[in-house]
């Protein structure tokens, strides 16, 4: 339930933005260009060693897989270099280099949201409950992972206050934050909700 709620937030953070949908839709156009083409793969490897990059596949996006969005914006950027140099080479596909614009989108949109993938990975894990993580794991979004930087784009704080926002209102309500103070490891009462909730919350 934790880990669909965090999803539907980070969809919901990004989906709304112009500028996100159509930077993800050019970084889905590049992808899908480099999967018809042979030669211009071949091409990027050669790229990329010439750059000293990894030489990586690219990555699409996928709508059944939560965090392939961010995935494929962070291999984009990473491969950015060689990426470029294909393109340049080839007058027909020129249109697909992304802007400055978009390339700004893009950083704003990885900063904000791939701190969040190895959060949404172990709590998607089977062998464990993972309900009992769920409020160390908002304490650490709200007071780390999601808090403000310096180094912050606008776009990105916009990013992490929505998610944020949705979260709040999917768990604070004190109903809620009893049932998860229940479920919790023991190991985290102490740290993460008071004294008082923390005898009443034992089993009898």
């Amino acid at each position: 339930m934790f880990v669909l709620c965090l999803v539907f937030s980070l969809e919901n953070a990004v989906k709304v933005d112009g500028r996100i949908a159509r930077a993800a839709g050019l970084c889905k156009k590049l992808v899908g260009h480099f999967s018809h083409y042979w030669k211009q793969k071949v091409a990027l490897k050669e790229a990329q060693q010439e750059h000293n990059l990894p030489e990586h596949s690219l990555i699409t996006e996928c709508a059944t897989r939560w965090g392939s969005r961010q995935k494929m914006m962070e291999r984009v950027l990473e491969q950015q270099r060689a990426l470029s140099d294909v393109f340049s080479a080839d007058r027909k596909s020129q249109h697909l280099v992304p802007s400055w614009q978009d390339l700004d989108v893009l950083e704003s949109v990885n900063q904000a949201l791939q701190p969040l993938q190895e959060f949404t990975d172990a709590l998607s894990g089977e062998s464990y409950v993972s309900v009992s993580y769920v409020k160390p794991v908002l304490h650490l979004m709200k007071t780390s992972v999601l808090a403000e930087k310096e180094e912050d784009t606008d776009l990105t704080k916009s990013i992490k206050v929505k998610i944020l926002d949705c979260m709040n209102t999917k768990y604070d309500n004190p109903a809620t934050q009893e049932l998860l103070a229940c479920f919790m490891d023991p190991r985290f009462k102490v740290s993460y909700i008071s004294s008082k909730r923390s005898q009443t919350s034992r089993p009898g």
